[in-house]
């Protein structure tokens, strides 16, 4: 598949595909080989360097663990292989919770520190768009998230399905508008019934990024590992596996333990050879014995 266009994604080109198409494609990238595989292959035009990084890379139980220190350690490393994409780093849980003087210094680090283009920010209470807002203003451009927030995981116990009463539904559609007249220059919808993400989709003028949010989205985002079968454990019902890489490392792996035990590798070819010449010469030479060492 060749690329839509090899120029770089910036955000008023992504917010064009509102009405032109094509639809965004996003994926998460946590390193910087992964990133410029990510980018390369010229079809992907958002790069999201999630707090997911806290479950599939650091081996947290949840997103809330995962630290400043710990996502700009990583958003560097994505954003020295993106030439093409636009990457946007996620605010992680408590970096924005205190005060807008420091939700502001913590993300500017993301752009000046790290060399991102954005943040994504969760949620939209009224303290939340006042925080969008001045992110906004201080030249920070920010992407919004409602419906399933994972940070807020101890709140509500588990991750579910959001938007399945009417009441709640129509709260998320409230936030996406608010959060657009906030600043945000596009909104991710996560985890929400397909009507209640397609009527979001509609409202608003900004395009809505879907992960588990059905097809009427502007785009699609899924986290990396999760689309190429490199997790473990739980999947949620809109991952659709797109590879097995973990059945592929694991074959490699298994298939290197035989070949070292049965002493097949390494080989001829894939070991070091003296020149024809020095080895000759190194067969001729006398070894001298350890005892004749010290000897004059």
């Amino acid at each position: 598949m060749a690329a839509i266009t090899d120029e770089k994604i910036t955000i008023p080109s992504l917010q064009a595909r509102k009405e032109a198409g094509p639809r965004i494609v996003c994926l998460t990238a946590y390193d910087y080989p992964t990133a410029r595989i990510l980018d390369e292959s010229g079809v992907v035009d958002l790069i999201l360097v999630g707090d997911s990084l806290g479950m599939v890379m650091l081996g947290y139980a949840n997103t809330v663990p995962v630290t400043m220190d710990e996502m700009i350690h990583h958003t560097k490393a994505v954003t020295r292989a993106v030439r093409r994409a636009l990457v946007v780093g996620d605010m992680p849980y408590f970096s924005f919770h205190l005060s807008a003087d420091e939700t502001i210094r913590n993300a500017s680090r993301f752009l000046k520190e790290a060399g991102a283009s954005a943040v994504k920010i969760e949620g939209a209470s009224a303290k939340r768009l006042k925080l969008v807002a001045a992110m906004v203003e201080a030249e920070i451009p920010v992407m919004g998230h409602v419906g399933l927030t994972p940070q807020s995981i101890n709140r509500y116990g588990r991750f579910r399905v959001r938007g399945t009463a009417a009441g709640e539904a129509r709260r998320i559609v409230d936030d996406a508008a608010a959060l657009e007249a906030a600043g945000a220059f596009a909104i991710v919808l996560e985890s929400m019934p397909i009507e209640v993400a397609a009527l979001v989709t509609k409202t608003v003028s900004v395009p809505t990024i879907g992960i588990g949010a059905g097809p009427a989205c502007d785009g699609q985002v899924l986290v990396l590992h999760d689309m190429l079968g490199y997790s473990t454990g739980y999947m949620p019902k809109f991952v659709k596996t797109f590879a097995d890489i973990h059945g592929v490392i694991r074959g490699a792996v298994e298939t290197y333990a035989a070949e070292v035990r049965d002493g097949a590798f390494p080989d001829g070819g894939t070991s070091y050879h003296l020149k024809p010449e020095v080895a000759s010469e190194l067969r001729r030479a006398r070894p001298r014995s350890p005892k004749a060492k010290g000897r004059r």
